[in-house]
């Protein structure tokens, strides 16, 4: 089969396109023909191993000494079951499904096996193959924060970062739980943030969120950008403030502000289940949630694909299709 393999860490051209077995299912697993991937911050931090100072040691060892030890990225997929292993009892053939495989990657590939009690369920029957595999890692993201926040009906959320994966997610899951939303996005964003239901939108090339008065029950921030003494300004006392993927570095600097502010501080990566996963789906198909796509690219194109997402302005996800008409 055809999967896109990273031998070494550096830039885009490193990935490469290369014949690799085909793998097969073991007894608990399904084997998927994957339709679709994407390219998200989680592919772009390994390919480069673009990691904070303070997570370097820990991080090689995770991720690779001298190269990485997946070399098949890709943490997101939507496709078809082709084949199941005996005790599987869940999914059978010809499923449409949609997963996280998270830190096992793998996805960039034309075919992924996965345990069937892993982060997997039945593909939205109103999306598309691209747009259900952009849904996994920027929407259980999003819930798994906000639920961390316990955003709830009445209250004032604030995404910054609200164009990206998960921040698209976010301002959608905020409105749902019945916050009033508020996101920070870049001027040529801030149409598509209200069109996802943001109550106000803020352009922070030309204004501090900080400065222009909100008080925020939760700041999330989608994105890790933001200033956390600037948000300390905005988050009413006893708020909760949520940060994603927060180094050690970041993390002490979360305990220290809990500690002094009586805020509460949430770092960290994300911990979602195939019952979320099933959540969103349910959400989907009633119309509450959408994902948003920026481009997509055909996997031969992948380097392409990273160069774009390299540049930090996607909005959304980016999606990579995989053709199986020459399948080996």
């Amino acid at each position: 089969m055809k999967a896109i393999v990273c031998s070494k860490y550096g830039p885009p051209e490193v990935l490469e396109l290369k014949d690799v077995d085909k793998p097969t299912p073991l007894d608990n697993e399904v084997l998927i023909k994957i339709k679709a991937t994407t390219v998200v911050q989680a592919d772009i931090r390994v390919r480069g191993f673009r990691v904070p100072l303070s997570f370097w040691v820990p991080a090689r060892l995770a991720l690779g000494v001298i190269r990485p030890k997946k070399p098949v990225l890709g943490t997101e997929l939507a496709g078809v079951v082709e084949d199941i292993g005996k005790d599987v009892r869940d999914f059978k053939v010809g499923d449409q499904v949609f997963a996280l495989t998270g830190h096992d990657l793998g996805c960039y590939a034309e075919y992924r096996c996965m345990p069937e009690d892993g982060i997997i369920a039945r593909k939205p029957v109103n999306l598309s193959f691209e747009e259900a595999a952009a849904m996994p890692m920027g929407g259980l993201t999003a819930l798994h924060f906000l639920r961390k926040g316990n955003v709830k009906s009445g209250q004032k959320v604030l995404v910054y970062g609200a164009s990206g994966s998960i921040g698209t997610y976010a301002v959608q899951l905020a409105k749902h739980f019945g916050a009033e939303v508020t996101g920070v996005c870049s001027t040529a964003n801030l149409d598509l943030v209200r069109s996802l239901g943001a109550d106000k939108v803020i352009d922070y090339t030309k204004e501090d969120f900080s400065r222009e008065g909100g008080i925020y029950d939760v700041v999330f921030d989608a994105v890790g950008k933001s200033s956390l003494s600037a948000s300390m300004r905005s988050l009413k006392k006893g708020g909760h403030y949520l940060q994603v993927l927060a180094p050690p570095g970041v993390n002490m600097r979360l305990r220290w502000a809990a500690m002094t502010t009586g805020n509460k501080m949430v770092g960290g990566t994300m911990a979602g289940t195939a019952e979320d996963l099933v959540f969103l789906k349910e959400l989907t198909e009633a119309g509450k949630i959408k994902p948003v796509i920026d481009r997509t690219y055909p996997l031969e194109q992948i380097v392409e694909a990273h160069r774009y997402v390299d540049k930090g302005h996607k909005k959304g996800n980016v999606v990579i299709t995989i053709d199986h008409n020459n399948d080996t």
